[in-house]
């Protein structure tokens, strides 16, 4: 097989730098690390990458260059694993890390001249990180650790008043506590809840003379 022409390359090269893109934009949208620029290069890098791997094995007769490709996987686990972190009390950055991973195997495919593989592969991941998150959403599935305050002049009104909340949500209260800030009563607990349940909580927590924080806590294992 001869070598690939320059226009070819490009073609791919190209090809590549939108697939990453359009995984970048959905990661840049729901601000979270790893948009449009980063994973357009992961995926160009991972294309030219496949592309000289075969062309120097083409050139040299050695197809043990062809490894160049198989180190792409390699690579990539150090950058995504670069993006995970602990925030609080639970550990961000995974979803991301994993669609730094699929970039680089759409770049690959694009840089094989899999045209038609390498697209499908990049609409099914993008459906997959915008549809997921409602799904998710929807049926409570990702709930986190959360250290809530409330404070008030009369926090015996709102003690049963917090219970009867969270109870109805079906939402159990670890290290309830209530004690004084200066001349305020504050009530302060944790309790593990998802997203839609976090906006049940602001919802009827939050009006005039009651101070109402929600904060991510890191949850202490004995």
């Amino acid at each position: 097989m001869p070598p690939l022409a320059l226009t070819t390359i490009c073609y791919r090269l190209l090809w590549a730098a939108l697939l990453g893109s359009v995984i970048g934009i959905e990661r840049s949208i729901r601000r979270r690390p790893a948009g449009m620029r980063t994973s357009a290069c992961v995926a160009i890098g991972s294309a030219l990458f496949t592309i000289l791997s075969v062309e120097i094995a083409h050139a040299t007769g050695d197809p043990s260059t062809t490894r160049i490709a198989s180190n792409i996987v390699q690579g990539i686990g150090f950058l995504g694993a670069g993006v995970i972190l602990r925030e609080g009390g639970s550990v961000v950055g995974l979803t991301t890390a994993a669609a730094v991973f699929a970039v680089a195997a759409m770049g690959m495919a694009a840089g094989g001249g899999f045209y038609a593989a390498s697209g499908a592969a990049t609409l099914v991941v993008l459906l997959t990180l915008v549809v997921f998150v409602y799904i998710e959403n929807l049926f409570n599935l990702k709930p986190r650790y959360m250290l809530f305050r409330v404070s008030s002049d009369q926090a015996q009104d709102l003690v049963p008043e917090v219970h009867s909340i969270f109870t109805k949500l079906g939402i159990a209260l670890d290290n309830f506590q209530v004690s004084m800030a200066g001349e305020k009563h504050l009530i302060q607990f944790d309790a593990e809840v998802s997203h839609r349940q976090q906006e049940a909580i602001v919802q009827s927590m939050t009006r005039p003379g009651v101070t109402f924080e929600m904060l991510p806590f890191e949850r202490k294992n004995g």
